[in-house]
């Protein structure tokens, strides 16, 4: 396995990784479940279509095409179980994580945001995070560096968790069961989460532009 992953070109393997429909028939609830807890626990997985991922799942569940029972709660399991490991990393690592070089699969810049991310929501932050796509990797390791309260962080974390999949999972399960052959466009779906899944970070953008023309 590990061989044939290295011979793939770099570009293939991004290609394939982002074939989210390709990913879900060919790995399953498995596959998804294991990306999604890559996604939520490790530093590597801030570029993995955790979104897409989960609606394209669902569509395909309410076509029949996976069961749903085999995909809600592992998915959830998995979702909580990452995020308890980078808040473990950040934890044990602390101060040392804003000191670490920048590599292919580690970013400083994606760090930083995190912790404004976090200073600026609280412990909310945990839940919202969920739904920004790379702040919602890197928010446990900060939660965990700024020593959070552990009580305090698993209750918001099972909550994030839980409301992430299931809002993900079941708005594409209703979308497979109420219109027929929607996993022939696929592609539209999955357009539109993208675009949903940017928004936050646009706005915040646009917040953050608005203050430095006023303080200009």
């Amino acid at each position: 396995m590990l061989v044939s992953l290295a011979a793939i070109p770099w570009h293939d393997l991004i290609h394939r990784i982002y074939d989210v429909q390709g990913i879900v028939k060919t790995g399953g609830p498995l596959l998804v479940c294991t990306i999604v807890f890559i996604e939520t626990g490790l530093f590597v997985g801030f570029f993995l279509p955790g979104d897409s991922l989960l609606v394209t799942a669902g569509v395909l569940a309410g076509a029949g095409q996976i069961n749903i029972g085999w995909l809600l709660a592992p998915a959830i399991l998995c979702a909580i179980a990452g995020d308890q490991l980078g808040y473990l990393i950040g934890r044990k690592a602390g101060a040392s994580l804003y000191r670490r070089d920048d590599s292919r699969f580690f970013k400083k810049k994606h760090l930083q945001r995190a912790h404004e991310f976090y200073e600026k929501h609280g412990p909310k932050a945990i839940v919202i995070a969920r739904f920004v796509p790379i702040i919602r990797t890197f928010c446990p390791p900060v939660a965990g560096a700024a020593q959070m309260r552990y009580s305090r962080y698993f209750t918001f974390d099972i909550f994030g968790g839980c409301l992430w999949v299931c809002s993900m999972v079941i708005g594409g399960y209703t979308l497979g069961r109420k219109i027929p052959n929607i996993q022939q466009q696929l592609h539209w779906v999955i357009a539109v989460v993208i675009v949903l899944s940017l928004i936050p970070a646009g706005i915040e953008a646009l917040r953050e532009f608005r203050k430095r023309s006023e303080s200009a």
